[in-house]
């Protein structure tokens, strides 16, 4: 089954031509408390997007859910969480926690009134990612990538796909089948680690999701909106055929893929030093 696309903005007509082209989940990302402290001096970018966009891209939809992240849990997230589902929040997804207390209260607040997803990026979320797993309410979850790397120290945010980190976590979720995903992709054959090769790890561990990042398309950079529809067409495109090629893939060939994304990591930090 091909993965759930998800690609984030707060712009209404990109909204749009991304839902056009078949991706799935339009992304609002509320999260900034704590993320300018841990992401200092690094490529990523600080959302600025507000309350008022989960109204105005939901607005702009036809078909596509709106997916919401919040703030980690603090005093106001009853309230955030409130105006999120007020505002027609298909999904609600909790970023940067460690302790099934807090997922806890996440659960509690959003009460079933949208589908929620965790987004586990702290070494304190996997080593407590059992007794989480076992709240009742939970209906996916994503690895993400960035943080987490952050916190091993790691060079590079896919040394955790080939050190067998991503694996590992899967392996805990998929015991209590509950769908999940992990990291973001380019185009097909960009990024530093190319794209096809992530995409054929995602089918081998079993995911179900992932995100298009920035550097599949930037709309940070630019809003050319005529070309964010060429991307978006040919970029959707190359990646479906793409999967559709991959269901029908033998064992040996994800094995090979395996040890190719563990060279070509390697290869990075190589580069790196």
């Amino acid at each position: 089954m091909p993965l759930k696309m998800m690609y984030i903005t707060n712009k209404p007509k990109v909204a749009q031509i991304v839902e056009r082209h078949h991706v799935e989940r339009i992304w609002v990302d509320l999260e900034i408390r704590g993320k300018v402290e841990r992401q200092h001096g690094r490529n990523s970018v600080i959302s600025t997007h507000t309350i008022e966009d989960v109204s105005a891209i939901k607005n702009s939809l036809s078909v596509a859910d709106l997916m919401v992240r919040v703030n980690p849990v603090f005093d106001g997230s009853r309230k955030e969480i409130d105006e999120c589902v007020r505002r027609g929040a298909d999904i609600i997804m909790l970023p940067f926690f460690t302790e099934a207390e807090d997922v806890k209260k996440f659960l509690d607040y959003v009460d079933g009134r949208a589908r929620t997803i965790l987004l586990v990026e702290t070494i304190g979320a996997e080593k407590n990612l059992e007794e989480i797993l076992a709240l009742k309410g939970i209906d996916e979850v994503h690895i993400g990538l960035n943080d987490l790397h952050i916190q091993y120290k790691n060079k590079f945010m896919f040394e955790l796909l080939s050190n067998g980190k991503v694996e590992e976590i899967t392996d805990k979720i998929k015991k209590i089948g509950i769908p999940y995903g992990f990291g973001g992709i380019a185009r097909l054959d960009d990024g530093l680690l190319p794209a096809r090769h992530i995409i054929a790890e995602h089918y081998r561990l079993g995911s179900s999701m992932a995100i298009l990042s920035r550097s599949f398309y930037d709309t940070w950079i630019s809003d050319d909106y005529e070309e964010i529809e060429r991307a978006f067409k040919f970029g959707m495109q190359e990646i479906r055929e793409y999967e559709e090629r991959l269901a029908h893939e033998t064992p040996e060939f994800f094995e090979n893929n395996r040890k190719t994304v563990m060279e070509e990591v390697q290869a990075v930090l190589d580069k790196i030093g």
